[in-house]
């Protein structure tokens, strides 16, 4: 077993605290519905980023790539000063969403370049510009731009031109579950001399402004002059030592109040006092007692061209043994040899995933994970008391009881949790975490498992059993993947490990069964299992704003909700068919997931009790339908992704299986006899084996291949870089929609959103997105794994190059995976036609992994380190060059 695998164990049976530590600070506060305590719910203005230097936050902390204990008590970031900027760079600057002309979004340039399970090796870099940084005009072009121009970046102020910049990276490497050793390296890229101050910041997250009884606050000391001693409220003592002689500064994390509202400040040394200090020159802002809440060392040098510069500390617990010693070395080779023995645990853990992959692909592969592993954070949220108010604060306006998430007032968040992004999505978000539990799931099990259930707690589910969905509305609803997600990293695990985890199988079922009786009542009002779910996470992919309802009380019955629900309800079966195996009481179970999938799948494909079927013969798709008050419908021909999902309803059982589990066919001939429409409609709903299988799929075989036909299509889905999310046919024709005097139409964007639907920094129309590629790849192996290599279609349609489903769903993983690969002209198609990523050796190495793509040139959009759900193209790497067809249904990505 490799050192990191241990330290995973000894993590994973609580022998050592291991994951204490980490990556876990947001990289954004401010601006977030957490703090917001306005009386018009606008998050962004009622905390904007003017203010986070002076303000002290309630609920969180945020810093540029610091770490802090997993309670978010301590805290730790580097700031930085060039001698140019007007503000100490103390955290990442972006636009609100009001802001830029597609929605808010971080403009800076930093990578995450490394990370491992337990932490005990981290590295990003920042990439901090010599010259002022250029606030004001980020903000003032992007304002001035529309939605159908692209968004003004840092790099294109030209602030980056003749590399006058630094690069800065920031390593942490354990020395033990408590003793962290940190290395600050600054490098000048440009061509002349630059100064750089910085400032290594120690803080305590402020928990004693908001109550009137609250415990005295913690309490950081100058303890020499290369060591400051913290002493938390619960007792715990650290030592943070520095390897150079050194002022100390030292003041408190709490609001200047004076400036911000002119009223009296509680303290005398407030938030923003090293900002004033070391930029205005400020002296008296800092304590000369040298102790408070929050303290940095200032540290400055003059860097020639070229020149590198190395900061070590280390933060560990306990105190110094005597003044002016340190109690664990901050430089030398002790030091040392802890950076460069966890980087090479770092590399023989990762070699084992996929080594015979391509270098550059590896590359990709180890910089998806380490964002996917930087994005976790602390996220503590007591919506009771965020509803309520602080007994020391301004109460909150009366409407707030019936206003933003006022009945989800049982949800106590206080949990590490894998983020989306954690500037542009610093909180949860349901449906992604699904998606990332399931990345983390080949090599972290333990900690997917912890991120599918976190959510799903007693104290964030809602009294009806609602999942809440993201901090900005825990009422939306997204698509219910977590069944998905459960089996996924079930068969991962027991894949890997060669035994599954049935007791946190038979969790998650019961889990999630309560969720399916929630989405059962909520999305089918009807009772005739088409369903109309609302939002379903994909944003503005459709002709309405499918979050409201239509206001001639007309309704969309929606193939992806139907779908959805189908998936759900197959993924349920087949959780239950295997903890039937072990415990008979779960037989029930499976055959009403059983009797429920055949009716999803023959409402879908029929027409049913209510004259609408989803299915349209002409077209050979699968279409929502608008269903009028007076009973007339109508499809909404809108080739999406909507019309996709019906692929994504699809399990292969073996027949041994079936025989193991006899009331699965006692089941089907019962149907047979007693519901005989199913089999006569949709005859692939008989279970005739295959090459030893049985075959249960929302979509019959001859519309399987009708639907493949426009998805492979060059023309319509297929992208160089994977699936679009709707078909390029709308380019030159927009799809059109008339009722009565409204007037709709619908075209393919593949790039930013032209639309202000969802604030315009989320577009379904046209775009790659790799979760739903992941997911139809998926269903695709599945499928072959049922037809076997008789089946064939053209990749791409029309060309007459035939391949089986394998070896399609392999070439969408190459689409996929070329995103991040360098093409012919050095560039990578990810970061568009920046020339710095072709010809830059600074440059040239970094990846970043994004919200979603340009449906033709493959460029990122969206949050630009989404690594959450894109780290998906991990597990495509490690398949491509892993796997082969095989009955064996572990090697499904």
């Amino acid at each position: 077993m490799d050192a990191e695998r241990a330290r995973m164990q000894e993590r994973d049976t609580a022998k050592a605290d291991w994951a204490k530590w980490g990556p876990y600070l947001s990289e954004r506060q401010w601006g977030t519905v957490r703090e917001d305590y306005s009386a018009d719910g606008d998050a962004w203005n009622y905390f904007p980023h003017a203010q986070a230097r002076s303000r002290a936050y309630r609920w969180g902390e945020d810093g540029l790539l610091g770490v802090c204990d997993k309670e978010g008590r301590i805290c730790f970031a580097p700031a930085f000063l060039n001698g140019k900027d007007a503000i100490l760079k103390e955290r990442l600057f972006g636009l609100t969403n009001g802001q830029g002309n597609h929605g808010e979004d971080v403009k800076e340039a930093y990578f995450y370049l490394d990370n491992t399970p337990t932490h005990s090796w981290m590295q990003a870099l920042y990439k901090y510009p010599q010259a002022a940084f250029p606030y004001e005009r980020l903000a003032a072009e992007n304002a001035r731009r529309s939605r159908d121009e692209p968004e003004f970046e840092l790099g294109d102020t030209g602030i980056f031109d003749e590399s006058r910049y630094f690069d800065v990276f920031i390593e942490y490497a354990k020395a033990g579950p408590d003793d962290l050793c940190i290395r600050i390296r600054a490098i000048n890229r440009g061509p002349d001399a630059a100064d750089l101050t910085v400032l290594p910041t120690l803080w305590f997250r402020n928990t004693w402004s908001w109550d009137t009884d609250a415990p005295p606050p913690p309490e950081l000391r100058a303890e020499a002059h290369h060591a400051i001693h913290a002493r938390l409220e619960t007792g715990a003592e650290y030592t943070l030592s520095c390897d150079t002689t050194h002022d100390w500064l030292f003041t408190g994390n709490d609001t200047n109040s004076h400036l911000l509202f002119g009223s009296e400040n509680k303290t005398p040394y407030v938030k923003d006092a090293f900002h004033r200090c070391v930029v205005d020159g400020d002296l008296d802002a800092v304590n000369p007692s040298r102790r408070g809440t929050k303290a940095a060392a200032v540290l400055h040098r003059t860097l020639q061209p070229g020149e590198e510069w190395s900061i070590g500390l280390r933060l560990a617990a306990g105190t110094s043994a005597q003044p002016n010693q340190n109690p664990q070395p901050t430089a030398g080779a002790d030091f040392d040899l802890v950076f460069a023995e966890r980087k090479i645990e770092a590399d023989a853990f990762y070699a084992a995933f996929a080594p015979e992959a391509p270098a550059e692909w590896l590359m990709i592969k180890r910089q998806a994970l380490a964002g996917l592993l930087w994005t976790k954070q602390f996220y503590f949220f007591n919506v009771h008391r965020w509803l309520k108010g602080d007994p020391t604060q301004p109460p909150p306006p009366p409407h707030r009881a019936n206003d933003r998430n006022a009945f989800w007032m049982t949800t106590y968040a206080f949990d590490i949790i894998s983020m989306p992004d954690k500037w542009e999505y610093p909180y949860f978000c349901a449906w992604d975490l699904d998606f990332q539990s399931v990345a983390f799931a080949p090599f972290d099990p333990a900690f997917a498992k912890n991120q599918f259930n976190v959510l799903r707690q007693e104290n964030y589910v809602s009294a009806s059993a609602q999942t809440p969905a993201y901090e900005w509305n825990f009422s939306d609803a997204n698509p219910p993947i977590g069944a998905w997600a459960a089996w996924r990293i079930y068969s991962i695990d027991r894949a890997r490990g060669g035994r599954g985890d049935i007791p946190f199988l038979k969790q998650a079922f019961f889990r999630l069964l309560l969720a399916y009786g929630w989405w059962a009542n909520r999305t089918d009002s009807s009772g005739d299992n088409i369903f109309a779910g609302g939002f379903l996470g994909l944003d503005n992919i459709g002709v309405f704003d499918r979050r409201y309802p239509l206001p001639d009380g007309s309704v969309i019955e929606q193939s992806d909700g139907t779908s959805w629900m189908a998936a759900y309800s197959l993924n349920m079966l087949r959780i239950a068919v295997e903890l039937a195996q072990h415990d008979d009481a779960y037989i029930p179970a499976a055959d009403k997931f059983l009797v429920d999938f055949i009716h999803l799948a023959w409402v879908a494909n029929t027409v049913g009790p209510n004259g609408i079927s989803l299915w349209d013969h002409a077209d050979g798709f699968y279409y929502d339908v608008l269903r009028r008050p007076d009973g007339t419908s109508d499809f909404l021909k809108l080739r999406s992704l909507t019309g996709i999902t019906p692929l994504l309803a699809v399990e292969t059982l073996d027949e041994e299986l079936i025989e193991r589990c006899d009331f699965l066919q006692r089941r089907l001939d019962w149907i047979r006899i007693h519901r005989p429409q199913f089999f006569q409609s949709l005859d692939h709903l008989d279970f005739s084996f295959a090459r030893g299988k049985k075959l249960l799929s929302l979509v019959p075989e001859d519309r399987l291949r009708r639907v493949l036909k426009r998805l492979f299509d060059e023309n319509e889905f297929l992208s160089p870089h994977g699936l679009r999310s709707l078909s390029k046919a709308y380019a030159s024709e927009p799809y059109v929609f008339d009722e009565g005097t409204e007037h709709a139409s619908v075209g393919y964007s593949p790039g930013d959103s032209p639309v202000a639907m969802f604030g315009g920094n989320s577009n379904w129309r046209g775009p790659v997105w790799m979760p739903m590629n992941f997911l139809i790849i998926e269903s695709l192996q599945k499928f072959h794994f049922y037809f076997g290599d008789d089946f064939t279609v053209e990749f791409p349609t029309g060309s007459g190059n035939r391949l089986n489903l394998w070896e399609a769903s392999l070439e969408l993983q190459r689409r996929l995976i070329s995103l991040f690969c360098k093409g012919e002209n050095g560039l990578r198609p990810c970061f568009g036609d920046d020339p710095r990523h072709a010809g830059d050796p600074h440059w040239q190495g970094l990846a970043q992994f994004f919200e979603y793509f340009h449906g033709d040139t493959g460029r990122g959009l969206g949050a630009s380190h989404q690594t959450g759900w894109t780290a998906l193209v991990a597990k495509m790497v490690q398949q491509v060059n892993t796997f082969a067809p095989t009955d064996d249904r572990s090697g499904i990505l």
